[in-house]
Formats: C-alpha cells, structure tokens, sequence
C-alpha cells in the first residue's frame, strides 16, 4: 500500500494522463479527467488549506482564472437566475484545483503520454467518420448531425503538434520504437485536424511553428532540429497530397466566399457570415468601448441594426461573432479584452524557456523541462490562432481543456525530479567538492 502522498500523487498523475487521452476518444471526455481532479481537491483539502502557496506561478493561474471568472460574470444575462453562474463557475473550478495540483504535482511524462493517446485517438475517431460512417468531413455526431469539427480538429492537429515537439527534443533519447510510435501519433493528431477540414486551425497551427521554430533553432540548433523539421514537412506534404482533392476544395470554396462576400456583400457562406460578424463587431465595441454592451444587450442591438438594414439577417443565426477579441470586445468591452490578455499572456509568460529555465549547471540542456514548456507554450500561442476564426472558450471542451492543461503542465515543472537525480553525471561534473568547498 502506498503512503498518503504518493497515492495523491498518483492520482494527480493519473488525471494528467486521462485528460487529453480521453478528450478526443468519448463525448466530453476532458471531463473524466478533471472529476478526478475535483474530487482529489475536495478530499486532500484539510491539507493544501493549511500549507502556504509556495509557487509564484500557482498564484499567478488563480489570479488569472478567477479574473475571466468575473469577466464571465459580468455583463451575463441575470434574467437566467443561477444559471448565469454556467460559465464562471468552470473558471472557478479551475481556483479550487489548482492548490490541490500543485501540492502533489504529476510526472510530466504521464501527462505527455496522455497528449500522445489522444492525438491517436483523434486521428482514429476522424478515420472512422470519413471512411466508415461517409461523413463529408470529420467530427460529425450521427445522432444529431451537428457538427464539433471546429473544435475538436483544432484540438487533434493541436496535440499531433505536440506529439512531434516530443519527438524533436527527446528522439535522441528514446528507443527506436518510441521514436516511431510518437511519430505514428504526430500523424494521425494532424490527419484529424485536416480531415476535419478547419481551415481556421490550419493556419493557427501554421502560424505557431514560426515562434516555434525559432525556440527549438535557439535551444536545440543541430541534427535533431534540422530531421524534425524535414520530417514535419514531408509529413504536411504528405496528409496534402492524400487529401488533395478535399483541400483544394476547400481552397477555391473560400476564395469564391470573399469574392462573392466584397463584390455582391454576400453573407450566406461560411467566409461571408464571418466577414459580416466581424464587422458588427467591430463596429458595436466601437460604440461602447469600456464596457461592452453584455450578453443581453448584444443580441438586441443585433436585432436592431438588422431591423435597420446596417447588418446581414445571418447575424442572428449566432449568439456570437466567430471571433474571440471581436466577441469579447462588442460584449465586455476593453474591461473583457484585458482579461482575455491576461488569460493568454500569463501562462505564456510562464511556460517562456528562457536560458536559465532549461539549463542545467553544466550548461546543457534540460531536455524535460524544455518538452513541457514548449508545450505549454503551444497552448495559448495555438488558442490565439484559433480564437481567430471562432469563440473557442465559448465550447466547453475548448476552455476546459485549455484551463487545464495549462494548470497540469506548470505543476508537472514544478514536479521534476531534482537535476541531481535525473542528470547525476553532466550535473555533478562541474560542482566543486565538499572539501574544496571548504
């Protein structure tokens, strides 16, 4: 029987894993994961109620969570009575696991094995749509026929990224079979983004190799670096050619959207509905730049402006304007574009891999901690891409996964075995002796 702390820990462990693994692999499978957080929370909380919050970065997501939970709040629809609550208690669910994560933080390597699972499960899951159900594209739910493509493509290309990272930094250190099995998980997580046909995730993901590329060149310049871009490449032109049909379907279908959107103002098209929601936006935060006008006043000043000719009657097919900051900024105002800074910049700030983040005494590389930060970065570099084209923390697999795992990745850091432990040789080579030191 395990000690007390290691069984916490175990625990933690496990929610790192179940949480990404299960995301693409059942309905609502993020939700498993963080279950088992909650209830490990409630339970252990006599004990992190009492011990102080030691970690800057700790306090640094409660402040952050608990911020979008009151931006959430404000300007909700208070005619719903407790449901209003819906959407800033997800937020503040996160505040009450954080303590617990961070006082029995998870090995990051069972959290980045989960990452792996799921990525395999999302290529699989997208498989299984297009060539056994006939889904024109994946993520279609057979029972209603709506469609999660947007969100979970975004998240399956979005682990099939990481997969890869893992495979750049660590390949060198893994066993051939390892090697190849994350390998086989980086292509079926991007074949679910493409089958999924998002083209709003291609570009975002698209956009974050540029800040990545040059982290992994600054850390990590030699053959590892130089085989896993040629490797990602191969693999892009690869999933290319093999959904070639599709995609340069998809390619001529959105020029012929902005064409027909600029030239005869037509809204009725995937492109054009956002172009219009875009600048309704745009135009309605302009009017009340502070505040916002709140849930409710956004879709009845919708209706008015329709009413008045000054927007497409599409507008009002969609409770939101199919972009995070516009969204944001026509409902909360700037009030609701500086939490949302926050939301994303924080975390960023925080996973950074500076010099002195991944670098052990000796000056090497401390491959484990720089794999979780750079996955971590991807999260909020990602979901700024993705919030581009869609409200994607309106989707509760997208904010809960996001919420989440960023939490798990900062504690799983801070969860590194010592240096000394991991890396005895390189580390203990260049420190002085207990008698030269004296």
């Amino acid at each position: 029987m395990f000690p007390a702390l290691d069984f916490r820990q175990r625990c933690s462990a496990l929610a790192a894993f179940v949480l990404p693994a299960l995301t693409l692999a059942l309905p609502s499978g993020y939700a498993y994961g963080i279950v088992l957080l909650t209830l490990c929370a409630l339970a252990t909380a006599p004990h992190w109620l009492r011990q102080p919050m030691a970690s800057i970065s700790a306090r640094w997501l409660l402040l952050v969570f608990a911020v979008m939970g009151a931006v959430w709040l404000y300007g909700g629809d208070l005619s719903k009575g407790w449901s209003v609550l819906n959407k800033p208690s997800r937020y503040w669910l996160a505040v009450l696991c954080i303590p617990f994560v961070f006082a029995f933080p998870p090995r990051g390597r069972y959290l980045l094995l989960g990452i792996a699972v799921g990525a395999a499960a999302g290529g699989f899951r997208a498989l299984y749509d297009v060539h056994v159900l006939g889904f024109d594209r994946a993520w279609i739910d057979s029972a209603t026929r709506s469609s999660g493509a947007i969100q979970y493509g975004n998240l399956s290309g979005l682990f099939g990224l990481m997969c890869w990272l893992q495979w750049v930094v660590g390949m060198d250190r893994c066993r051939w079979q390892q090697r190849l099995l994350m390998a086989a998980c980086a292509v079926l997580g991007l074949l679910g983004s493409l089958l999924s046909q998002t083209r709003g995730g291609w570009l975002a993901l698209a956009l974050c190799m540029l800040p990545l590329s040059w982290l992994l060149v600054r850390h990590l310049w030699g053959r590892r670096v130089l085989v896993g871009g040629a490797g990602l490449l191969a693999l892009v032109l690869l999933l290319s050619w093999y959904q070639a049909p599709q995609l340069e379907q998809r390619w001529e279908q959105a020029q012929s959207e902005v064409s027909g959107y600029v030239d005869n103002g037509n809204a009725r098209t995937s492109v054009g509905q956002r172009l219009d929601h875009w600048q309704l936006a745009w135009n309605m935060g302009l009017d009340r730049p502070l505040g916002g006008w709140g849930e409710v006043g956004y879709q009845q000043e919708k209706q008015r402006r329709v009413a008045a000719g000054l927007a497409h009657p599409i507008v009002l097919e969609f409770g939101h304007a199919h972009n995070e900051w516009l969204d944001m900024f026509a409902k909360r105002g700037l009030f609701g574009i500086g939490g949302l800074l926050l939301f994303y910049g924080i975390p960023l700030a925080l996973f950074w891999p500076t010099q002195a983040r991944v670098r052990l005494p000796d000056g090497e590389i401390d491959r484990d901690a720089l794999c979780l930060r750079l996955v971590g970065v991807l999260f909020p570099m990602s979901y700024l891409g993705f919030g581009l084209t869609q409200v994607f923390l309106a989707h509760y697999n997208g904010l809960m996964v996001y919420m989440f795992m960023v939490t798990l990745t900062l504690a799983a850091l801070k969860g590194l075995p010592c240096t000394s432990t991991r890396y005895p040789v390189s580390v203990q080579k260049n420190q002085p002796s207990a008698s030269s030191q004296h």
